[in-house]
């Protein structure tokens, strides 16, 4: 009889509401597309409930820092019973990122580069 090897399976990582959410705003984004939370929910089978709360995470730095802009829609249709009062819509971009640079880092640079650390402050 031959021995088996023990195998080891492979990781499958699954993809968080988040991860769906933030890729499916990134991707209208790119179309210049708004979307409402109904729209979204529609499209990921996700309550807009958890939606919300996911786009709120979306904006803290360790989820990835994203600027969520928010703006009223203009042509809502108030009287279909979809809508109560004002439709919001939202789009998800991308901040530039900025990093702080230390005294430490600024006389790294400095010796690098052979320039003066004041120098290396304005420098970007």
């Amino acid at each position: 009889m031959r021995k088996e090897g023990k195998r080891k399976a492979a990781r499958v990582r699954v993809r968080t509401q988040r991860d769906v959410l933030r890729d499916v705003m990134l991707s209208a984004n790119e179309c210049g597309a708004w979307l409402t939370l109904s729209e979204l929910s529609a499209i990921t089978r996700y309550p807009a409930a958890s939606i919300s709360a996911q786009l709120r995470h979306l904006k803290k730095p360790r989820f990835g820092n994203f600027a969520l802009e928010k703006r009223m829609r203009e042509k809502a249709d108030i009287y279909s019973g979809n809508a109560h009062g004002v439709v919001w819509e939202y789009r998800l971009v991308r901040r530039r990122r900025v990093t702080a640079r230390t005294a430490a880092t600024l006389a790294l640079l400095a010796k690098r580069t052979g320039r003066r650390k004041r120098e290396m402050a304005s420098v970007r």
